[in-house]
């Protein structure tokens, strides 16, 4: 029996949602590619899915370089023997940081462009240029609530988050006819994960039960999206915590 193959972009700590993703597709006997920028962050997450008796692979990839996306592609359309090409690809780059809009510079707005949303559309081009023919596969961008609107210091993470948003809607109205499903996902509220609470420790605390999100439900509403049936697909979905204010 063959091995489906997802891709999972923008993995960091073992505790975060890219980490969640890859063992979520996991569990459903993918052999998932989990691609990251730090070799040091994604070895540890593949691991711990192959000690369990799943099937991963790391692959230090930087989004932001067109060739290292090209050649994630090339090993996602061919896993090796016993796997089927990629059906499926989550783009979950990004990054996040408040700076006063007088303080920002062009670098750095540059910079969360690129890793936002020039990043998405290299993985998403390459992963329509590979799926089309074959004519099924998912391909889910992570959003964010800054893919809707701005807030103070936030400028360039909603620039980049609103522009990877045009692009899903773009890519579903092209592709979605021809037998894609593409997706995005608004992840609007705090994710329990160690990137948060490293910079703020007490938020679990402070925010009570269920305050923030958790990254195996998020890993579920992606679970569920990719198994959609067609006469029924979603383009975009909200997730957020029952207390978060919306």
């Amino acid at each position: 029996m063959s091995t489906q193959t997802a891709v999972v972009v923008g993995v960091g700590v073992e505790r975060g949602l890219g980490a969640a993703l890859c063992r979520r597709f996991a569990a459903e006997r993918y052999h998932v590619l989990v691609a990251g920028r730090t070799p040091e962050k994604i070895a540890p997450v593949a691991d711990a899915i192959n000690q369990k008796g799943g099937s991963a692979e790391a692959l230090p990839v930087d989004t932001t370089r067109e060739d290292d996306v090209v050649r994630l592609f090339d090993r996602a359309m061919a896993p090796g023997a016993g796997r089927e090409p990629a059906d499926l690809v989550v783009f979950n780059a990004g990054n996040n940081q408040r700076i006063d809009f007088l303080d920002l510079s062009a670098d750095k707005f540059e910079q969360f462009w690129r890793v936002g949303c020039f990043g998405g559309f290299l993985v998403g081009r390459e992963a329509a240029r590979r799926l089309v023919p074959l004519g099924r596969g998912t391909i889910i961008f992570t959003g964010a609530s800054g893919s809707l609107r701005g807030k103070p210091g936030f400028a360039h993470f909603a620039a980049a988050k609103a522009g990877l948003r045009m692009i899903s809607q773009s890519m579903a109205r092209e592709y979605g006819p021809l037998g894609i499903h593409v997706a995005h996902v608004v992840i609007d509220g705090g994710i329990n994960g160690d990137r948060l609470l490293s910079r703020m420790p007490t938020l679990v605390q402070e925010r009570g039960e269920d305050g923030l999100l958790g990254i195996d439900a998020i890993a579920d509403t992606y679970w569920a999206i990719h198994r959609q049936q067609r006469s029924a697909w979603t383009q975009e979905v909200d997730v957020r915590p029952y207390r978060e204010p919306f």
